[in-house]
């Protein structure tokens, strides 16, 4: 008796337990806030939280103890969760995430995310379900609604996109006309009054051409398409070509323009070459608003940033200034400080909003420091890698002016830091003067106490004794004779030319004199090196393009391109047979023989991409040695180039085409006739040697399918050959590269193959 009030006891206490931990897991699925059912092993519903009973407008009665799929009428008879619940959960113990879209008969189309979970139920040992909910309708039409205006936006960019293409090249193919026969009037003989109408709308025209640009490249920053290339590139050379496009309106207006490298700065950078050479032309606006003074680039290390490579550069000018509250306007799109400015300087205020974009992405800053009347300093940051690619901004000259005794006159100090930079590293014994009187001064001191100046780098435009004064006295004095004065000026005028020979001047350079100009002067000047122009070079072979009759083939639609293109090819003693569309140029070049192929992209009946791909197939079948094909397009967007090449174009050449760019590339593609500066001389050969070199290496990689090395490869040609003047080895690197990221062998061995009969056939000529 006493063991059966034990057990009693006992049994009570497991009761109480039981009761206890059923309350406690009630609670817990009371407080989840998403409808939860928990089901026996038969699926009948053993209780329902308030969330599912509010959810679907039921009472306990209506729900506990039944099963589930005869719960509302049948609404949770679903097929796909009876598959779930009936095989999946009995094999796999739980699934998690399970999407059903479904009519329920109270609450309507829902989408529910379900959850479950096979459990034993504590203490009797039994099987229960775990079935949560979770209502993702209105989550569902949100991602759906934001998916549906992404694609909307995106087919917006599109449209844009192509709407941008067809305006560009609508305007751009009559510009073609208009600027291309501008210049070939520019060639005749001409009165001075036609003369100057002439130039008005030349003038008028690169101005017209300038905003189109502008306009393209604002939209590709507002559609997010703005993107930069990794190109390893010489900065001097980058800088000096640039301040050679913003000296002809420094030159005009009679401004001082100047550049200044400090010595830490790399000169062997990867980037976006183009777009640095863009910011700067843009902030070189400085020009327009600069009555006199002077515009000086400017380019350090960036102070705040200890990474090599990070640079800044400053434009700073003595023009009228920018008032303060106006100064974070000027980078908004279609801003300038006030319309007066616009009215009296012209522009339309996009160059400033392209460029913050563009040193955005170049992960730098922009900003501008400014005062009314005394001028403006425009500063930008931006990120390079340091490359390693051979220096192009120094001839490979030895240039030794070890103990040259060396005097700079000039009133800009300035101009005397940066000659000074660029010649005491190489050991002249530099000596500044910042006039020519203070210059007249210190040569006359010099010679009393015995120790003469071999070298005079002499400012022509100085207040009080200008250059030219300052040479007449020293070519008065005898005892100078032996000096060497190289005169330095920001005006170019045949007069002072002639007037520099009479005086016995050893050069006149105008200014922003280049490094390697400067050394080269001052080494041919003091008879120890043979002139670049009389320098033999190894693998140039000089050719008269002129005395190759070359049997060109011109597939366009528009009858003023094609007047303008035989007007080109007739000053320089070609012809070239004439198909108005894609179908009759392809029926040519079947039946003919042709050495080069200027094709219009946009054509009746058969485009020029097409016309160009049906020619690549027909060589292939063959066996013909590939025509270069020179796309002639008014597309100059980058997806456009792409196109280009896609379709087998060995060139895309953007309209308007000036006339010497035509010839080049004529000259080049057909002839491998490529003229080089005289400076890169002596560099060219061993470029072209290395070039040789890749040819071996790619056929290596290619037999160890490592296209990563041959990616690199193309990279580094695609990078360099345009600098070196090579833009056809620069186009083969791009195609090298493209096949190599797409791992395609055969594209890569044509590439090669390309390279091989390009080096070949090369005829190099430095002028």
């Amino acid at each position: 008796m006493f063991a059966s009030a034990l057990d009693i006891s006992d049994h009570q206490r497991r009761e109480t337990i039981l009761q206890e931990v059923q309350s406690f897991a009630e609670a817990i699925v009371e407080t989840v806030r998403e409808p939860l059912l928990v089901l026996d092993k038969d699926l009948h519903v053993k209780m329902a939280n308030r969330s599912f009973l509010g959810t679907f407008r039921a009472s306990k009665g209506e729900t506990e103890g039944r099963l589930l799929y005869e719960l509302g009428n049948g609404q949770w008879d679903i097929p796909e969760l009876r598959r779930l619940l009936e095989d999946i959960i009995p094999q796999h113990t739980e699934f998690r995430d399970f999407e059903v879209t479904h009519d329920f008969p109270v609450i309507g189309r829902r989408t529910m995310l379900l959850n479950a979970r096979k459990l034993s139920e504590p203490g009797v040992n039994r099987e229960v379900f775990l079935l949560a909910m979770e209502d993702t309708t209105e989550r569902k039409q949100s991602e759906a609604e934001s998916t549906n205006a992404k694609e909307a936006a995106e087919d917006a960019n599109r449209a844009k996109s192509d709407f941008l293409a067809r305006m560009s090249h609508e305007i751009r193919t009559p510009m073609n006309a208009i600027i291309g026969m501008a210049d070939l009037l520019w060639e005749t003989p001409l009165v001075a009054e036609q003369r100057e109408y002439v130039r008005i709308f030349r003038k008028a025209g690169s101005q017209l051409l300038d905003l189109i640009n502008d306009i393209l490249d604002l939209s590709k920053v507002e559609s997010g398409h703005l993107t930069l290339e990794n190109l390893d590139f010489d900065l001097g050379e980058v800088l000096d070509k640039t301040l050679e496009i913003m000296a002809i309106r420094a030159h005009e207006k009679g401004l001082e323009l100047a550049l200044r490298i400090a010595p830490d700065v790399p000169k062997l950078l990867v980037g976006d070459p183009a777009r640095l050479r863009q910011v700067l032309i843009n902030l070189g606006n400085a020009i327009k608003f600069t009555e006199k003074g002077e515009v000086i680039v400017r380019v350090d290390c960036d102070g705040d940033d200890a990474v090599a490579g990070v640079l800044r550069f400053a434009v700073l000018d003595t023009g009228i200034g920018i008032p303060e509250d106006a100064r974070d306007l000027i980078f908004a799109p279609y801003s300038q400080v006030d319309t007066s400015t616009t009215r009296k300087f012209g522009g339309t205020g996009l160059g400033l909003t392209i460029s913050w974009r563009i040193v955005e992405l170049m992960q730098g800053r922009i900003w501008v420091e400014s005062r009314i009347g005394t001028g403006s300093a425009f500063y930008f940051t931006a990120r390079f890698a340091v490359g390693g690619m051979p220096s192009l901004a120094v001839s490979a000259l030895r240039t030794d002016l070890n103990g040259v005794k060396t005097l700079i006159i000039d009133d800009n100090a300035t101009n005397r830091l940066i000659l000074s930079e660029m010649i005491a590293p190489l050991g002249a014994a530099v000596t500044e003067a910042a006039g020519g009187e203070e210059g007249i001064a210190e040569l006359l001191r010099a010679r009393q106490v015995g120790a003469p100046y071999s070298l005079v780098l002499l400012d022509h435009r100085m207040p009080g004794v200008d250059g030219f004064q300052v040479a007449e006295r020293i070519h008065e004095q005898r005892s100078m004779a032996r000096t060497t004065i190289l005169m330095l000026t920001s005006e170019n005028r045949a007069g002072d030319v002639a007037r520099s020979r009479a005086l016995g001047l050893a050069a006149y350079l105008v200014k922003p004199v280049k490094k390697a100009e400067l050394l080269e002067a001052i080494q041919e000047a003091r008879g120890r090196v043979t002139p670049a122009t009389e320098r033999p070079a190894v693998q140039a072979r000089h050719v008269d393009a002129r005395s190759h009759s070359l049997r060109i083939l011109l597939a366009d639609d528009s009858q003023d391109n094609v007047l303008l293109i035989e007007a080109y090819l007739k000053t320089s003693g070609y012809t070239a047979d004439v198909a108005r569309n894609g179908e009759i140029a392809l029926e040519k070049f079947i039946a003919g023989t042709y050495d080069v192929v200027l094709m219009d992209v946009q054509m009746p009946i058969m485009d020029g991409y097409s016309a160009a791909r049906r020619i690549r197939q027909w060589e292939a079948t063959n066996h013909a040695i590939p025509v270069p094909i020179l796309a002639l397009t008014a597309h100059g967007l980058p997806e456009e180039v792409r196109k280009s090449f896609d379709a087998g174009c060995t060139a895309h050449l953007t309209k308007p085409i000036r006339k010497a760019t035509l010839l080049a590339a004529i000259e080049e593609h057909a002839l491998g006739l490529v003229r080089v500066i005289p400076s890169l001389a002596a560099l060219v050969p061993g470029f072209l040697d290395g070039r040789r070199r890749d040819i071996a290496a790619i056929a290596v990689a290619l037999q160890r399918c490592d296209y990563d090395d041959i990616r690199v490869l193309g990279h580094n040609m695609k990078g360099s050959g345009a600098g070196y003047g090579f833009s056809r080895i620069t186009e083969i690197g791009a195609s090298l590269e493209r096949a190599a990221v797409c791992r395609e062998p055969e594209r890569v061995r044509s590439a090669s193959g390309e390279l091989v009969r390009y080096l070949d056939g090369l005829h190099v000529v430095y002028e």
